[in-house]
């Protein structure tokens, strides 16, 4: 954890990102402008929340994949002691599941890794102002995905079983349920991704964040 000295006036920031390069280039980008500034960076979810509380920022740059909790736990975290608390998801990742997830938990913006410099300081100075931030992109995408019905949380189940490689005899003595019905969700997993093989439906579901693997 590096710790910046405090100037007055500017947007005070905590990133936290498990990549040493990442936390190092968003320091960077920020310490440049004029009116904001880090003043802790953080390689772990934990380490965010402590940082949170020692600091409170202005802003919470806040990375969605951590190695300890995820990056959503630690914003609920955040929040239950600081409701008014402004934090910002980034990801490599443009999965709906989790901008919903994110947005649903609090978050005052979600953006990805790929985001430019101007972009990532622009979006600071909007959420500091007391605005959302979600890029056209990232918006378009959530759109795009809400109107297909959701999958049900035994659904998701199945879905991680079988990602797993494992067979719909296993699964459904892993649920507790039987063999015909372990094919039902199946079915209705592949219906609701639009799928038209398990592999895709996983394809799928990993790359709009309702599995990880």
């Amino acid at each position: 954890m590096a710790e910046i000295t405090r100037q007055a006036g500017r947007i005070r920031i905590v990133s936290v990102d498990d990549h040493p390069l990442m936390r190092e280039g968003i320091a960077a980008i920020i310490n440049s402008e004029a009116d904001m500034e880090v003043v802790a960076t953080a390689s772990s979810g934990r380490e965010g929340i402590q940082n949170f509380q020692k600091h409170r920022p202005d802003i919470t740059l806040m990375d969605l994949r951590l190695p300890d909790v995820s990056g959503i736990d630690a914003l609920i975290a955040i929040r239950s002691s600081c409701p008014e608390a402004r934090v910002v998801m980034r990801t490599t990742f443009n999965g709906d599941v989790d901008i919903q997830r994110s947005l649903k938990a609090g978050a005052y913006g979600y953006m990805l890794k790929s985001t430019r410099r101007t972009e990532l300081v622009d979006a600071i100075r909007k959420v500091h102002s007391g605005l959302k931030s979600v890029p056209p992109e990232v918006a378009a995408h959530l759109t795009d995905n809400m109107s297909g019905e959701a999958l049900s949380e035994r659904e998701i189940d199945v879905l991680r079983y079988l990602s797993g490689g494992n067979r719909n005899r296993d699964i459904a003595q892993r649920l507790f349920i039987s063999e015909e019905t372990v094919k039902s969700h199946v079915k209705h997993i592949m219906e609701k991704l639009g799928a038209n093989d398990r592999t895709q439906a996983m394809a799928i579901a990993v790359r709009r964040g309702i599995i990880q693997l």
